[in-house]
C-alpha cells in the first residue's frame, strides 16, 4: 500500500493519535471479541455525539468505514485539507445525505463496503440523539444485512455525551465505555429486503439489543422528528 492508501493512513493515524485518544477518553471496551476477525460485518449502535465516530475506530482492531457529511472533506485551505486527510483516513466516506438521492447513495456505499469484506459502521437512528435517549431506527440497517448477508454486531456508546454535550466544542477528558453485543444474523429473511414488515422487524430487533447494551430509555419516534418538534 502507498502512503496515500486509506488503510495505511488509518494505521498511521491510529499509531500517532490512538495513545492520545486513549489517554483522553480512557475507553473501557466490553465484548470486542464479538467482532469477527474477517469478512463483512455491520456495526450498529447508538449515536450520542460527534466523538462517537472518533472513539469507535480507536477501540476496534479492524478499520471501520462509515458515512459522513461531505462538508467534513470540502473545507478550504490547510485546515480543510487536514480535516479531509484525517476523516477519510479513519474510514469516513463522504456522501451528500441531504440531496434527493442521499439515502440511496449511503445505502449503496454501505453495500459496496460489505461486499468487499470490510466493516461498515452505522447509526440506525440516522442522527445524534437530541436528549440522550434512544430513538427509532431507520430500516437501512435491515436492508444492508438482508442484501449482503453480513452479520450485525450491535454496540453502545456510553458517556460520550457527557464529554461533548450537544456534540459541539472541544471534548473534555473522561472515561467512556464501548459495549459490543453478540453478532445477529437474519438469514431466515433472505430475499425479503423489500418487505417493509420484515425490514421493520429486523431493525427493531437490532435497536432492542442496542437499548439493552446502552441502558437508554427508548422512544418510538424518529430522532429527526423529535429535533423538529
Amino acid at each position: 500500500m502507498t502512503s496515500e492508501d486509506p488503510l495505511s493512513r488509518f494505521a498511521l493515524i491510529k499509531a500517532v493519535l490512538g495513545p492520545i485518544m486513549r489517554l483522553m477518553f480512557r475507553p473501557q471496551v466490553e465484548g470486542a471479541e464479538h467482532i469477527p476477525g474477517d469478512g463483512p460485518v455491520i456495526l450498529a449502535g447508538n449515536h450520542l455525539t460527534f466523538i462517537d465516530s472518533i472513539v469507535l475506530p480507536v477501540v476496534t482492531k479492524r478499520q471501520v468505514f462509515f458515512i459522513g457529511k461531505d462538508e467534513y472533506v470540502t473545507g478550504k485551505g490547510l485546515k480543510g485539507r487536514l480535516m479531509a486527510w484525517f476523516f477519510t483516513g479513519v474510514g469516513m466516506i463522504p456522501v451528500d445525505r441531504d440531496g434527493a438521492s442521499g439515502g440511496v447513495a449511503a445505502l449503496m456505499t454501505g453495500r459496496r463496503i460489505l461486499e468487499e469484506g470490510r466493516i461498515f459502521g452505522i447509526y440506525p437512528e440516522g442522527t445524534r440523539s437530541p436528549d440522550g435517549r434512544l430513538y427509532r431506527g431507520r430500516t437501512g440497517i435491515a436492508r444492508l444485512t438482508l442484501m449482503t448477508g453480513a452479520p450485525v454486531v450491535p454496540f453502545a456508546m456510553i458517556g460520550t455525551d457527557k464529554l461533548q454535550p450537544g456534540g459541539r466544542g472541544i471534548p473534555r477528558p473522561g472515561r467512556v465505555t464501548v459495549r459490543f453485543g453478540e453478532p445477529m444474523e437474519f438469514s431466515r429473511y433472505e430475499g425479503m429486503d423489500r418487505d417493509r414488515y420484515v425490514l421493520r422487524a429486523v431493525t427493531d430487533s437490532v435497536m432492542t439489543e442496542v437499548m439493552r447494551l446502552s441502558g437508554q430509555e427508548y422512544v418510538d419516534m424518529y430522532a429527526t422528528k423529535a429535533k423538529a418538534a
